[in-house]
């Protein structure tokens, strides 16, 4: 069930849906907070259960089937809406994945479940905050699988998307991008690994020709984001989860947002999970990151529409 905030209407506003995400975590309280610092940026649309308060029915904290069924058939609906035209964008508060595999559904994340219900085929996982820009080439697999699942097209593709929506929902007209290494030191020229020299260098001279463009890397980690944090570059290209997640948490803790890019519409989401073991305690539910999640939806939507 959907319910509508602040209904003004006005061609050039932005329709923003946001999910509530899983009943029983923080994100009904957030996007209440949100909304009441936010109402005057865009029309918004509510998406949940209008007793998304009962706490008889979605106690405090708890991973529950009834949760979990519940956030997916909120983001059921919020695809039902993309696809109708009655919403711009979307925001994704937190689920369990616990709660929605519990409940039956095999769910890995949301940028997987709407790559599958819009049927994208290549999609990136952007992560970012004020200061930087990460796109992941893997994204949630065990870090002994990553150096496996690596391979050329894969990289390719993710560039590709990466550089499409840094153009399209960032106005940026030639991005600058670097890649980090695998391993540390970028491997030492083989000394420590030789996946840089074998797979990820040869992939980026097959993108330069290919695109007609410049790659940096691959670099050290530390170097790439130090580079990118003293903005030489836009974007930087993460070979796994944590090499993004550490360095976005420690320069900007309150400001992360996780982008989608690759879907015909922009989703974000706060970079911070259902917060269970504070979600019986409102007055301790920070609504900062969703406020930024908010934000950059409404700016990729009105970049995407002036493309």
């Amino acid at each position: 069930m959907t319910s509508k905030i602040n209904p003004t209407s006005r061609s050039s506003r932005i329709r923003v849906g946001i999910t509530i995400g899983d009943p029983a975590g923080i994100g009904p309280v957030i996007t209440e907070k949100a909304i009441n610092r936010l109402k005057d940026l865009a029309d918004f649309v509510i998406i949940g259960s209008l007793d998304k308060t009962d706490r008889r029915k979605f106690p405090a904290g708890i991973v529950s089937c009834a949760a979990g069924r519940a956030s997916l058939q909120y983001l059921d609906n919020a695809i039902d809406l993309i696809k109708n035209k009655k919403i711009d964008c979307l925001v994704t508060c937190p689920v369990s994945k616990e709660a929605i595999n519990l409940a039956g559904f095999r769910f890995q994340g949301h940028t997987e479940y709407l790559a599958r219900a819009f049927g994208a085929k290549n999609y990136v996982m952007m992560l970012l905050n004020q200061e930087l820009k990460f796109s992941l080439i893997t994204r949630h697999i065990p870090l002994n699988k990553v150096s496996g699942a690596l391979n050329s097209k894969m990289i390719l593709d993710n560039v590709r998307v990466t550089l499409s929506g840094l153009r399209r929902l960032f106005a940026i007209k030639k991005p600058r991008l670097v890649f980090c290494g695998l391993n540390p030191h970028a491997s030492d020229n083989g000394v420590i690994g030789r996946e840089e020299s074998v797979l990820i260098r040869p992939a980026i001279k097959k993108i330069e020709r290919e695109l007609r463009i410049s790659i940096d890397g691959p670099l050290s980690a530390d170097v790439a984001v130090s580079k990118a944090y003293a903005k030489e570059y836009d974007c930087v290209m993460a070979m796994y989860h944590d090499q993004a997640l550490i360095p976005l948490k420690l320069t900007g803790k309150y400001s992360g947002v996780n982008l989608t890019l690759g879907l015909p519409f922009v989703r974000t989401s706060p970079l911070h999970g259902t917060a269970f073991d504070i979600a019986s305690r409102p007055e301790r539910a920070s609504p900062d990151s969703l406020i930024e999640a908010i934000k950059l939806a409404i700016k990729c939507a009105s970049n995407l529409k002036k493309d």
